[in-house]
Parts: structure tokens; sequence; C-alpha cells
């Protein structure tokens, strides 16, 4: 796919908030039209609940390319990114940068501190773009986790998406069961969880972007948050975290988190398939196999 030759612009409802994001974006280039990813929203009732999983979804974001990753190739070329999509997430709203912030969200765990500390900066900040007022704050916020208070949930959005549903579920599955133990305190204090900075959190996620699941974390303060004491791999905490939660996840979904903790991100197994052979007929080849794993909703393996 090129995205600046084959990007179509929605037509239909909403269209002139897409069209506006055009006039002030361009959104022809990767990481608009070309986003591929899986959404989970997560519900809460009020702010107690809000601070809860708010803390929870900070601190496990950096991880989820070392389990999520699928995008190691862009326009016939290896990218050196294990999760590329993420790379343009980081930037592709870099003219507004209230929008996307750090990608990791700000040290807030209430409804009115969210308002504050995000929704205000981003109103402030697309008033001269938005004249005709059309554009609302909940839309523009565009973290790797972002509060809908319209809803009551928090949509974490940092999740590449997978071969196939089976394997999307699967981890949505075990990152649900994750974030349920660290809000049941079963690795650390709430308290522990809510000091960590934007600029902390961001450093892991960036070298997990890059690196996937053979990312190393050395920030031992990090690791303790889920009761590791020595340096990691991202996919040495994931092993240590689904041991932990496995007997709380459905049967169905093991089978497809115990191969990708073995085999490797998606992004890995389609690397191993390529073979650093990036003739044109050779990727697509490779991915025709990845479009059978979605028709028969079946595990990518090389």
């Amino acid at each position: 796919m090129n995205p600046d030759t084959d990007t179509q612009l929605w037509k239909h409802s909403y269209s002139e908030v897409y069209a506006l994001y055009n006039t002030i974006f361009n959104c022809k280039g990767h990481g608009w039209s070309n986003v591929q990813s899986t959404h989970l929203n997560l519900p809460f009732n009020d702010d107690k609940e809000f601070e809860k999983l708010h803390a929870a979804i900070r601190i496990i974001l950096p991880l989820l390319p070392g389990i999520c990753a699928s995008s190691p190739i862009l326009e016939g070329k290896i990218t050196g990114f294990k999760d590329t999509r993420l790379e343009f997430y980081k930037t592709n709203q870099k003219e507004i940068p209230d929008l996307t912030g750090m990608v990791i969200p700000e040290r807030v765990f209430s409804k009115l501190d969210y308002h504050a500390s995000i929704f205000e900066p981003i109103k402030r900040a697309m008033r001269p773009y938005d004249k005709n007022k059309i554009l609302d704050h909940h839309f523009l916020n565009s973290r790797g986790a972002i509060a809908r208070f319209d809803r009551n949930a928090i949509e974490i959005r940092l999740m590449d998406i997978q071969e196939c549903p089976k394997a999307d579920i699967a981890i949505c599955a075990l990152v649900i069961e994750v974030l349920k133990a660290i809000i049941k305190k079963e690795f650390c204090t709430l308290q522990a969880q809510k000091l960590w900075t934007k600029q902390e959190l961001f450093l892991i996620l960036d070298e997990g972007i890059k690196n996937g699941e053979n990312s190393i974390i050395e920030n031992k303060p990090y690791l303790k948050l889920f009761g590791l004491n020595k340096v990691s791999t991202m996919n040495d905490v994931w092993k240590h975290l689904y041991k932990k939660v496995k007997p709380q996840i459905h049967k169905n979904h093991h089978e497809s988190i115990e191969l990708i903790l073995e085999e490797g991100t998606l992004s890995t197994r389609l690397l191993k398939a390529i073979e650093n052979n990036v003739y044109e007929a050779h990727i697509i080849k490779v991915y025709q196999k990845l479009q059978s794993c979605l028709i028969e909703n079946k595990m990518f393996q090389p």
C-alpha cells in the first residue's frame, strides 16, 4: 500500500471531521489511512475506579509492543522497527503536539484533573483550526490510551492488529487479566503505580517500538511493579505475567498466547518468514499466507 496515492477520504457520516483533519495534517501518509489497530475499551464507574484503571493502564502501555507488534515492513522494505505503526503514531500529529502528547497519558487520576490537564490544552490548541467547532475533545485526544467520559471507558489504542481474530481476542484476554491483577494490587500498590511520569514510561515504550519482545528493560524500579527484580526482556515480563494470570484466562486462548510467547510477536514471525528476501513477489507470497490465516482464523507460523 502506498498511502500517498491510495488514500481515500471518508465520504460518509462525520465526513466534515475527516475533511478538517486532512486540511490540518494531510492524512495521506502512513499513520493515517494505514493504521491497523485493535482498540480495547475497559469500563469504569466513578472517579475511584477511573483512578485505579488509568494507573494500571499507564504502566502496562510500554509493554504492549512486546506482545502485539505486527508491522515490520513498509512499502516493500524492512523498516528496522518491530512496531512501525507506533513509530508513525508518535509523530503523525506533530503539527499540534497536544493531541498525542508523549503517547503515554499524563499522571491524572480524576475526571476533573483529566479535563484540566489533557482536554483543555487540546481545546486551546485546536481553536485556531476548528472555526466551526465541529471537533469533539474525546475524538481529538490521541494518546495511547484515552479516557472516554462520554461512555465511562478507557480505550487502549497501542495494540497492532494481528493475523486473525483468534489472536486479537487472546491478546485482549491476557491484557485484561493482567490489568485486573494490577488493580487488585497483586504486584504492587496503587501509589507505586501512580508515581510513574509519562517521560519515564515513554522511554520503555520507545525501546519496545523498535525491538518488540526482544527489548531489554534495565529499569529495575519499573520491573519491580510487576514483581520482577532483575533486568528482563519484554518477552520475559510477558511470560512472567502470563504465568500469574493463566488460571483466569479461558483455555481457548492458551495456545495462541503461548505461541506468541514462544515463537515471537507477529512481527518477529513475519521477519523470519521473509528472511531478508525483500523481493516484492516473496513479500506478497508471505502476506498471502497471512491472508489465509485471516480466512481460516489460525495463527501465523513461518
